[in-house]
């Protein structure tokens, strides 16, 4: 039996159509793919269907031009996928209460797995733990399908998303993709399909080394994030300027690689992945990954930090208590030029500020409203805006806001991203 994906008819089916899959799914179609695109939400695939796209890095127009070209459809229901030739399952992996939660991926298994007939092929994305697919997809695959993964029946593999919202340099097609299979007939199929999709492919010895390998990327960020932000707050006492330190620090040609302090962090990957690691070394080996605890710890205070770096400003500068005060709270997603607003710590900041007596404004020109706080007033950025709040924080870089004008026209401005004048208030 042949595990190359080799007919540019062949059927691919993407369950989840969030910042993993849909971009997934339009490159795909874009390929050559017959492309079915699943999703639970009922308004998320109506909006597609109109060629109305909810994410930034797919443009309306190439929606569009898929979608007439007939290579992509989008469902809410499996059955549209019948007759798949390979399934990749891009769905949430959130955390509750500290425990992986790892139901959309068992719905997800349950509700393809009727579908698969000999030589299928099905890859998890998803982050999650070293073992998931093995331990938890694979029995469901081979339950619900009657078919035994193996070169008689279907191919399983793991391949970690890389996906970088918003950044115009390393996008899908160009970012190298992670690989791997059960077995070598899976690892072949697998990288045959992406190998259509990228431009190139990195395979790995066992299903375990790719999941550890996307929980690595992540926990190296999540880990030299925490110690500039633990370095930021010493930097300060200490008449040091943390941003001008980073920069300098960042022209030796070797042994280091710069990252920059800020609000916290935020999004599906760094608050997430280590905790997964660290919960399945906590339940596996009886161990702490002392790193990522002390990390968690550091990025997980850095919001309340800003808002008493924030309170103390405008106790020195302007004489006035927090609360009662009026301030404006520049971006609300996690990362500059997104409206991804997933953990965001910008977004803990406004609630922060508000529960201690501000009276918070913010601007948020990317994320849908209806993902933002209900009880979060939204405007837009003028001069009469920044001049009518007694403070102005600026949480999110989005390159769209006007930081001159910003310091030409606040009383007082807390910047936590270095995107102001020297003159301003810098974590």
């Amino acid at each position: 039996m042949s595990t190359a994906i080799s007919a540019p008819t062949t059927h691919l089916a993407v369950v989840g159509l969030g910042y993993v899959g849909l971009p997934l799914a339009v490159r795909a179609a874009e390929a050559g793919f017959l492309v079915t695109g699943l999703d639970t939400d009922e308004l998320r695939v109506k909006r597609l269907g109109a060629g109305d796209s909810y994410i930034e890095d797919i443009t309306g127009e190439r929606l569009i031009a898929v979608l007439d070209s007939g290579r992509l459809r989008v469902s809410t229901a499996y059955a549209d996928a019948a007759g798949l030739d390979v399934c990749v399952i891009t769905v949430p992996t959130p955390l509750r209460d500290g425990v992986p939660d790892l139901s959309y991926v068992e719905s997800a298994g349950r509700a393809v797995a009727p579908l698969l007939t000999p030589g299928a092929t099905v890859v998890l994305e998803s982050t999650t733990y070293p073992g998931t697919t093995e331990e938890i997809l694979l029995p469901l695959l081979e339950e619900g399908s009657g078919l035994r993964a193996g070169p008689e029946g279907f191919h399983l593999g793991y391949s970690p998303e890389r996906i970088d919202p918003g950044n115009a340099r390393w996008d899908l097609v160009n970012t190298p993709k992670i690989v791997s299979g059960i077995d070598d007939h899976a690892l072949e199929a697998v990288e045959a399909f992406y190998d259509r999709i990228v431009t190139r492919t990195v395979p790995v010895s066992s299903l375990r080394t790719a999941e550890l390998t996307k929980l690595l990327e992540n926990t190296f960020r999540h880990v030299n994030i925490a110690l500039v932000n633990e370095l930021a707050m010493c930097a300060r006492p200490l008449g040091v300027d943390i941003w001008e330190a980073v920069g300098a620090a960042a022209t030796k040609p070797f042994g280091f690689m710069p990252f920059l302090p800020g609000p916290g962090v935020g999004g599906h990957c760094l608050p997430v992945d280590p905790s997964y690691l660290s919960w399945q070394v906590r339940r596996q080996l009886k161990h702490d990954v002392k790193f990522v605890s002390l990390a968690n710890e550091i990025n997980e205070h850095m919001p309340e930090y800003v808002v008493r770096r924030v309170a103390e400003g405008l106790r020195k500068e302007l004489g006035m208590e927090l609360a009662g005060a009026r301030v404006l709270v520049l971006g609300l997603a996690y990362k500059r030029n997104t409206g991804d607003v997933r953990e965001s710590p910008a977004v803990e900041v406004a609630g922060l500020l508000k529960e201690r007596g501000a009276r918070v404004r913010a601007v948020e020109p990317y994320a849908e409203p209806f993902l933002l706080p209900r009880d979060l007033l939204c405007v837009e950025l003028t001069e009469d805006e920044v001049r009518e709040a007694d403070a102005v924080v600026v949480a999110t870089d989005h390159d769209v806001f006007d930081y001159a004008m910003v310091e030409r026209c606040a009383s007082y401005v807390f910047d936590a991203r270095n995107r102001c004048g020297t003159g301003t208030d810098r974590l």
